[in-house]
């Protein structure tokens, strides 16, 4: 059974339980009210006749029978007798005895009772009068109070069922429109495939568990969606680092085993393949502190690194990587004095593959023209602008090169994987540095910034 059946069954099922108890109360009501106002009306008609019978002496009996009938309302099987001391009928010509002595006498014990023989009601009364003492017993049957309790009991029914209904229909009316929310969460959850991680549900503006339900469900698939992002992105990070390094490898290798060469020969080439299997052992590891660092910050294994050191090590590299096809030029302008003003602590391997990352597509979208790299500082920080001479980044692309996977659609434009400018702009960040960039047709500079701590 659906929520919002149960919902508008269970509160079916108390509001008529409810109901059900205030019907009963005011149905038993009714009947003792009515029962004790009969009761009332006998005790009335006790005393008239005591004032008919016993004080209008010099009246005769047939007299005031006449004006009891003429002026009294005859209750149905209305039975009024008067017994004097010695328990026998007086003053009504009707002699049959009708009470037994026992309740004449527990009537002149107690002056007052009421009982009830099934349909028909009593009123005993003890009366002291100068002819003697009496005991008056009125009774009767309350007809039309039991017609009325039965049309009464009739529309309560009545009553209960179309309340019931309306309650029903009325509460599960309530219950799609409180439950509206989690029917459009679930069409949402229903949305979601493995190839759109990144749809969220509604999460609306009331305040309430739906709401919260939402909130949370959206903060989970944050995290999914980090997760199966970090597992694509590390194999791409991976294959993106590692193809210079093993590219080098081949080729030391190749030049190696090309001709017998002379000891000295062969331990330069193996020192060199030593050198570029540490830089691919410090790349991998690192690449996996940046996979880790996606899910927890600071778990980074840090150290201070000087920013200018670090531009002339990557020219050098540069140099040797295009074997003097272009240069990347490095320029220092308004440097500080103190030399720890250009440091920062961060993991030297990340951030080296931040800055290379966007050097590599300074030179791809040039087209292998000369890159230029200036270090500037002021009272704030430092800077590193990093320009190329290439056609520049399209408006349609500026938005979203740093999401990951994304390349340009121009045709004339060098293709890559798409994960260099994101993996740059997640290092730079997770450095506290700045990454932007400015673009014209003559040319992109992005500018690489850290702020004094």
């Amino acid at each position: 059974m659906k929520i919002k059946d149960r919902l508008a069954l269970y509160f079916t099922l108390i509001s008529t339980t409810v109901l059900l108890a205030v019907l009963f109360t005011v149905y038993f009501i009714f009947i003792k009210f009515l029962e004790s106002d009969f009761y009332d009306r006998l005790n009335d008609r006790a005393f008239i006749n005591a004032k008919l019978y016993l004080e209008a002496d010099e009246i005769s009996a047939d007299s005031l029978r006449r004006v009891k009938i003429a002026y009294l309302e005859t209750l149905h099987g209305e039975v009024v007798r008067i017994y004097d001391s010695k328990n026998r009928p007086r003053f009504i010509k009707d002699q049959q005895q009708f009470w037994t002595s026992d309740v004449i006498n527990q009537v002149r014990k107690v002056g007052k009772v009421r009982f009830k023989e099934g349909m028909r009601q009593t009123v005993g009364v003890f009366y002291r009068d100068n002819q003697g003492d009496f005991v008056i017993l009125a009774s009767a049957i309350d007809q039309s109070t039991y017609s009325r309790i039965g049309k009464l009991r009739i529309s309560m029914i009545a009553t209960f069922f179309v309340i019931a209904i309306g309650l029903l229909l009325s509460s599960r009316w309530i219950a799609n429109r409180i439950l509206k929310p989690l029917n459009v969460f679930i069409s949402d959850v229903k949305n979601i495939k493995s190839n759109n991680l990144d749809y969220r549900v509604q999460e609306g503006n009331n305040k309430d568990e739906i709401n919260l339900l939402a909130q949370n469900f959206n903060q989970l698939m944050d995290h999914l969606e980090q997760a199966f992002i970090l597992q694509k992105t590390f194999v791409a990070n991976a294959s993106h680092e590692l193809r210079t390094p093993i590219t080098s490898l081949l080729m030391e290798a190749e030049i190696a085993l090309n001709q017998p060469r002379s000891t000295e020969e062969y331990q330069k080439a193996l020192r060199s393949v030593i050198e570029d299997v540490d830089k691919m052992n410090a790349t991998i590891n690192s690449l996996l502190s940046l996979a880790q660092a996606d899910l927890e910050l600071g778990n980074l294994q840090t150290d201070t690194i000087r920013i200018d050191e670090l531009l002339w090590r990557l020219q050098m590299e540069w140099q040797r990587r295009n074997a003097g096809k272009a240069t990347l030029h490095i320029q220092m302008e308004n440097l500080p004095t103190q030399s720890e003003k250009l440091t920062i602590v961060f993991n030297p391997p990340l951030l080296e593959i931040a800055f290379n990352n966007i050097i590599a597509n300074a030179f791809k979208f040039s087209h292998q023209q000369d890159v230029y790299c200036i270090l500037s500082a002021n009272e704030l920080g430092f800077e590193v602008a990093i320009k190329d001479q290439g056609v520049g980044i399209h408006q349609d692309d500026a938005l979203q090169i740093y999401q990951p996977f994304y390349t340009s659609s121009k045709e004339n434009t060098p293709k890559g994987n798409g994960m260099g400018l994101y993996m740059a702009h997640k290092i730079i960040t997770l450095a506290k540095g700045e990454l932007s960039f400015k673009s014209t047709e003559q040319g992109t500079t992005f500018y690489i910034r850290f702020a004094y701590l």
